[in-house]
């Protein structure tokens, strides 16, 4: 069979993240990244089999990084001809209301997309400039977008609606859209598909600067833990989680800030970086083994809000099968892992410490034989769920 490929783009607001991929080997055939676009110094790397190259000067604007990415393709390979690309995948973080699924890209598609910047401040206008891009340098392929919110969409209105007077949040669209929910979507099916059950009741924690837990039965989500934004639910690396949404009004009146600065303050330095000053998870443990009282106290803040979601969730769904962790920190935090199941062992929960200290690429179960709830990590692959729902699209 001819190798087909998708070109996955990840936009961000001064930076490129990028992977060429098979779809149906799930194999990453190139990737790279474009840094510190608009800056005076910027940074390509690319990445083909052993050979990576990296260059440094100033990448002007996306559309001069996506050139240049272009470029390395040709003379570095693979040369995206030979490669026989199909699609190209463009990450949305807010698809809000409207995106159930991946979307293939049109104007209507984009101007949807741009109306719900405020709904994703940080997100979607850098998604909008690399989707600009992405169609004038690669004209000739179809565009796909595929939205972060889309695995949450079926939520059951009593998820997803909060409490809030029902006009108002009809009127502004106010509602738990999730995030990270290509991902929760990626590790629950390769959990089903490991465990050989399509009926699990799981737990997904998806554990890096961004932190998100997701309860899933089935192959449908009922529960996330963030909302309007990516701001609420879990401690993360810089931003609070769950806060009394009084502390915006508090601050406002005693603290005299503005909107902007709580919200820099709630989104950047808070989180473990204002409870510990280092969002570096391996840094605070380092603090902890020093004997440092404030980073073992963020570290118990950021264990109390998961054990309260693992246990609510488990209520929610009326029982618990299988508990996941994945992305940065819950793929490679073994401290973290030990602790947050010692904490859970009144449901049973018991873990193997050699299979939990060992590092691997690979998927595996953590847990004891004789434990009620199956613990794995699950590495996630978002540029590949991502390929997969632009090729399942395009090719129909």
């Amino acid at each position: 069979m001819t190798t087909r490929t998708v070109l996955v783009i990840n936009s961000g607001s001064s930076s490129i993240k990028y992977q060429l991929v098979d779809p149906d080997s799930g194999a990453s055939l190139a990737s790279g990244l474009v840094e510190r676009i608009g800056e005076p110094e910027g940074a390509i790397k690319h990445k083909h089999g052993e050979d990576v190259t990296e260059l440094t000067g100033p990448v002007a604007d996306h559309g001069a990084g996506l050139t240049e990415v272009l470029r390395l393709f040709d003379e570095k390979g693979p040369t995206l001809t030979e490669a026989n690309i199909v699609a190209v995948g463009h990450r949305v973080v807010q698809g809000g209301k409207h995106f159930s699924g991946p979307a293939l890209i049109d104007d209507d598609v984009v101007a949807t997309i741009e109306r719900l910047v405020p709904l994703g401040p940080l997100h979607n206008p850098a998604h909008l400039k690399g989707i600009e891009v992405g169609r004038k340098l690669l004209s000739d392929v179809p565009h796909v977008a595929v939205f972060d919110t889309a695995f949450f969409q079926d939520l059951p209105e009593e998820a997803a609606r909060y409490a809030l007077n029902r006009e108002v949040a009809d009127a502004y669209e106010i509602r738990r859209y999730g995030a990270h929910g290509t991902s929760h979507q990626y590790v629950s099916g390769v959990v089903a598909d490991m465990l050989g059950r399509n009926d699990l009741k799981q737990v997904v924690l998806h554990l890096g600067n961004g932190a998100s837990a997701s309860a899933v039965v089935g192959a449908h989500a009922v529960e996330t833990s963030m909302g309007l934004t990516p701001l609420e639910g879990l401690v993360m690396g810089g931003r609070t989680g769950d806060i009394d949404p009084a502390a915006v009004f508090h601050l406002t009146r005693v603290a005299g800030k503005s909107v902007d600065e709580i919200d820099h303050l709630f989104n950047r330095e808070s989180g473990m970086k204002g409870l510990a000053g280092d969002n570096d998870m391996r840094a605070v443990w380092a603090r902890i083994n020093a004997g440092e009282s404030q980073a073992r106290e963020a570290m118990d803040i950021y264990l109390h809000r998961l054990v309260k979601y693992v246990g609510a969730y488990t209520a929610v769904m009326g029982g618990l099968e299988a508990l996941t962790f994945t992305a940065g920190i819950g793929e490679n935090d073994a401290n973290l892992r030990a602790e947050l199941c010692e904490r859970l062992a009144y449901m049973g929960m018991r873990i193997d410490g050699e299979a939990n200290a060992l590092h691997s690429a690979e998927a595996r179960i953590i847990s004891t034989p004789e434990s009620t709830v199956t613990v794995l990590v699950v590495p996630t692959n978002e540029e590949l769920a991502i390929a997969r729902q632009a090729m399942t699209l395009v090719q129909g």
